[in-house]
């Protein structure tokens, strides 16, 4: 097991391609197929998503109609449906409130009518929604993580993996890769979860259609999926080389492949980043999270260039009136090469549970449309 506080360098080693140390885990990136598994691939592949209708809403716990042959490796029975949120939590939860009150809606509303805002504001999100929309050779995978927990990291990857959705036309993948006690299912709303990130490692196959491999994924809206990593279970694991197998096979299958990883320093978390084409850091406007996060920056300057230069900082006001100047944290932040979007403080994000983007205020709206364009501006340059 590699050195949970140099944690650093082990990620070093994993972009320079340098054999780490024989006490060290040997992990590669899932972006590169292994030999045996690039000569199983077919002779002639579509593009991503070309083609493709994305199937009939079926339930997770039901496989597409045309099963996959049986490998030596297949679980020996299929898992059992769960639900999300247990019969005897789901009436506690209140109802879901707008994300800025009815007074402040009103007041946006009167300065839109009386100012030239509202044209540049659509200028602005047609020329965002153009950026998403480019299309892709090969499917883009964007890891969202964190130093910490309760930074947002699973918000952001929500937002980010809705906005993906909604303006692209390809399929798109969430990808649960937090496993012990992930959120992302109720986050998206999704209500019972069957097949997870592990289980998929040991099923899915190079000659599967997009409608074999959906049929063991939650669907979503907007010609969305969600991946599992559990059913909720505490001690739920996934190791590298399931994450690795699972991402290597389903990459052409999706556009964009958003990747809720766990907190660093975890072993896929890191394998995660080193593979994707783009990063997201979900950052708390906090002190204390600036300062950590600044100083990780730091250090990531002395990485290859397309380390930094692929991250994006998503700086999350978890509070109305946060304790720092957010605008003069974000500058700070910026100084190191990264780029850095500030995400307004938001009442429906802040309450938890299902995240309904029609709740969600204007203004963290367009801040997520932003953060999504640049994100996957930064995933297109590496290719």
């Amino acid at each position: 097991m590699p050195n949970a506080n140099n944690w650093q360098g082990d990620v070093l080693r994993d972009l320079r391609g340098t054999p780490p140390p024989q006490h060290a885990r040997s992990h590669g990136p899932a972006q590169e197929q292994h030999p045996a598994q690039q000569q199983q691939q077919p002779q002639r592949q579509e593009p991503v998503g070309a083609g493709a209708q994305p199937p009939t809403r079926n339930s997770a716990a039901s496989p597409g109609p045309a099963a996959p042959p049986p490998r030596t490796h297949r679980p020996a029975r299929s898992p059992d449906s769960r639900p999300v949120v247990d019969s005897a939590l789901t009436g506690t939860a209140r109802r879901p409130q707008r994300g800025e009150s009815a007074a402040a809606r009103i007041a946006r509303a009167v300065r839109r009518i009386v100012s030239s805002s509202t044209a540049r504001e659509v200028a602005e999100l047609t020329r965002t929604a153009e950026q998403i929309q480019q299309p892709v050779t090969t499917g883009r995978q964007i890891a969202v993580t964190s130093i910490r927990g309760g930074a947002g990291k699973t918000t952001v990857a929500a937002l980010l993996g809705t906005a993906y959705a909604h303006y692209r036309h390809d399929p798109v993948l969430l990808v649960e890769a937090d496993p012990a006690l992930g959120s992302l299912p109720l986050r998206l709303g999704a209500e019972s979860l069957r097949w997870t990130t592990a289980d998929l490692a040991d099923i899915v196959e190079p000659q599967m259609s997009l409608l074999d491999v959906t049929g063991y994924l939650v669907q979503l809206p907007d010609n969305a999926w969600l991946l599992p990593g559990s059913q909720g279970r505490i001690g739920a694991m996934l190791d590298t080389t399931a994450y690795e197998r699972v991402m290597v096979a389903l990459r052409r299958y999706f556009g964009v492949t958003v990747v809720d990883c766990e907190t660093l320093p975890a072993e896929v978390a890191r394998v995660a980043l080193s593979a994707a084409q783009a990063r997201v850091l979900a950052v708390p406007a906090t002190l204390d999270g600036i300062t950590s996060t600044y100083a990780v920056l730091q250090w990531m300057q002395g990485l290859p260039r397309h380390m930094i230069a692929g991250t994006v900082v998503a700086l999350t006001s978890t509070t109305p009136r946060p304790g720092i100047d957010v605008e003069a944290s974000a500058e700070k932040l910026r100084s190191t090469g990264a780029a850095v979007h500030v995400l307004p403080h938001d009442r429906h994000l802040a309450a938890g549970g299902e995240l309904r983007t029609e709740l969600l205020a204007r203004p963290t709206r367009l801040a997520a449309a932003r953060l999504a364009a640049e994100v996957f501006q930064l995933s297109q340059k590496r290719r």
